[in-house]
């Protein structure tokens, strides 16, 4: 539990001890005043505390009238009041810091990705794991397969990395002996060594975080749906509150109207409806962090969307084997494969799985000889085997169009070739139509691959636009310029490192934290746990309903309390009367809230 999930837990024990023993003691004993006092200080401390963070955000919220309705009711005597406002005021508060603190925790898996230290080599190869602030230029790194490259560097000898994280690129890329290699991808082939070009400060990584903290600082914040009532509530209530004293001159009757306008609906039905939401978000594979991520994904009119891992499966997998004329497909595929478990590389598993599927029985492979990034050479079953890249052109059987070619050839000669590419999620193309069902009117892919595959990808899946090439900042300007051209939210989903600026930018961030980046996890307002994308449509869905049910409950609720108002401003209620008559209310907008979210669970 955080630190200020047990202080709003504490303020709301305060007051509701306050207000037991308030009742508890002699009615109009000293106890019982003081009792029900302590309870109506910590609730005017905390709504003023809300009332000045809300200034300072250029906010206006429902607590200014919970701030003088204490206030008020403090001034007139009417302690009881004072007490029973400061409990739903502590409530209230209590449950969006739960709901945040819940959302936090089933994230913390994810967060735990970033690399925190580098395994550094002494003179004598030894590795000593060293926090990265700690690691100095030109310092020797060991980098182990599937494992994240913490820090810039030369690599020493040549291996293979994973760049879809911050490049959008699916297929894995070789780099030579003495290239340069980003710190934030992944290596995927065997051990590297790379000496370190640059600091943790200056990393390719940091340098995208620093982006992050600025697409953090210009991201505009939306209107919940309780200031906005507010907006219109507050001045209402003051009005009836200051007509009421100018007609009757009775203070006692002004101060009635203000504890029956405090807006408690505002303050507990809508986060229960809020709340109810993001549980069921999260039973569905979409953690949302809070209830204003919840209210602007509900108002969503532009998806931006990333292409690698997000509408593809973000790692190549064999889409086509070719065999020449006379050969048996599987005879070459199974010697292919059989090669390839000598090999770390992800493109070798992918072969292998391709084989596997086919239920091939692969066999030992011996003298296995690997040229880093041009392939492998072996003996399968009495026959010398080379896996790797074409060697020459490809004969007119062998034409495909794959992102990645592999060769297979058995004793000197090209007996088949196998393509890979990054397949299409099967649900991609329904989640676009899902999108567009419930109101979202502009679909954009934004993608770091090449234009030309995201073209392909975009006209697939039916997006309105398609950009690709795009660097972090060239996603960012486009995350902005939507902005500006959007009416309502606009939603950035990706999982990369290089995403994270613009989930950061946008209305609303969703990340695909099943494999993303810890990063775009950490800045995105929305998380999907599980690997598909159609947690996206079900996420905006869930979001719609509750947000519509949160609005039924506001309206519900003051409804309620206007009558209550009138009635107070009659001299039929007091403002420990009016401040009983706020419970029913609230039960009465509590329930509007729940029931039929309870309703659409069962559906």
């Amino acid at each position: 539990m955080s630190k200020a999930l047990r202080s709003d837990y504490g303020l709301l024990a305060l007051t509701l001890l306050s207000l037991v023993l308030g009742l508890v003691f002699p009615s109009h004993s000293l106890q019982s005043i003081l009792s029900f006092a302590v309870g109506a200080a910590v609730g005017f401390v905390l709504s003023l505390v809300l009332v000045i963070r809300a200034i300072r955000l250029g906010e206006f919220g429902s607590d200014v009238l919970a701030l003088i309705a204490i206030a008020a009711t403090a001034a007139t005597g009417e302690w009881i009041a004072a007490s029973v406002i400061s409990v739903m005021l502590a409530t209230g508060r209590a449950l969006e810091r739960w709901a945040e603190g819940r959302a936090r925790k089933q994230l913390e898996s994810l967060l735990a990705r970033a690399p925190q230290f580098a395994h550094v080599l002494d003179a004598s190869g030894n590795p000593t794991d060293l926090p990265l602030n700690k690691v100095t230029l030109g310092s020797s790194l060991l980098v182990r397969s599937g494992e994240v490259v913490p820090l810039d560097g030369t690599v020493l000898v040549g291996g293979t990395f994973d760049e879809s994280a911050l490049t959008g690129e699916p297929i894995p890329q070789f780099v030579a002996n003495g290239e340069e290699v980003p710190s934030g991808v992944v290596n995927s082939g065997g051990t590297v060594e790379i000496i370190t070009t640059k600091t943790a400060e200056n990393s390719t990584y940091s340098a995208l975080v620093r982006l992050v903290q600025q697409a953090q600082a210009s991201s505009a914040n939306g209107v919940r749906v309780a200031n906005k009532w507010a907006v219109r509530f507050v001045p209402f209530a003051l009005l009836l509150a200051a007509a009421t004293w100018l007609f009757t001159g009775e203070t006692e009757k002004a101060v009635a109207v203000i504890v029956a306008a405090t807006p408690c609906p505002l303050i507990l039905a809508v986060p229960v409806a809020i709340i109810a939401g993001m549980s069921k978000a999260a039973a569905h594979g979409a953690i949302i962090k809070g209830g204003a991520a919840l209210e602007q994904l509900a108002r969503t009119k532009t998806v931006l969307v990333d292409k690698t891992g997000t509408l593809t499966l973000g790692g190549p997998e064999v889409s086509v084997v070719i065999s020449a004329p006379n050969t048996d497909i599987n005879l070459s595929l199974k010697l292919a494969a059989s090669l390839e478990q000598s090999s770390p590389h992800v493109v070798a598993q992918s072969v292998i799985a391709e084989a596997k599927r086919r239920n091939l029985e692969l066999q030992i492979a011996t003298n296995v000889v690997e040229e880093h990034g041009v392939g492998l050479t072996g003996v399968v079953a009495g026959a010398t085997v080379r896996v790797g890249q074409p060697k020459n052109a490809l004969p007119e059987w062998a034409q495909i169009e794959s992102a990645l070619i592999v060769a297979v050839e058995i004793d000197g000669e090209l007996k088949a070739v196998i393509g890979l590419d990054d397949p299409l999620r099967d649900e991609a193309g329904s989640t676009i139509s899902a999108l567009r069902k419930m109101g979202v009117e502009r679909i954009v892919l934004v993608s770091g691959d090449r234009q030309s595959t995201a073209d392909v990808v975009g006209a697939t899946v039916g997006v309105d636009e398609v950009f690709g090439d795009c660097t972090p900042e060239g996603k960012l300007e486009i995350v902005h310029a939507e902005m500006m051209a959007t009416k309502g939210s606009v939603v950035a989903v990706g999982d990369g490192i290089n995403d994270a600026p613009a989930l950061a930018a946008a209305n609303v961030g969703v990340a695909m934290g099943a494999r993303g980046a810890t990063a775009a996890s950490e800045v995105a307002d929305v998380v999907i746990i599980e690997d598909s994308i159609k947690h996206l449509a079900t996420a905006v869905l869930i979001s719609k309903g509750s947000r519509a049910r949160a609005l039924q409950a506001a309206g519900v609720g003051m409804s309620l309390a206007v009558a209550a108002m009138i009635f107070a401003a009659t001299g039929a209620l007091n403002a420990t009367s009016a401040a009983v008559s706020q419970e029913f209310i609230d039960m009465a907008a509590i329930l509007w809230a729940l029931v039929p979210v309870a309703n659409k669970l069962k559906n």
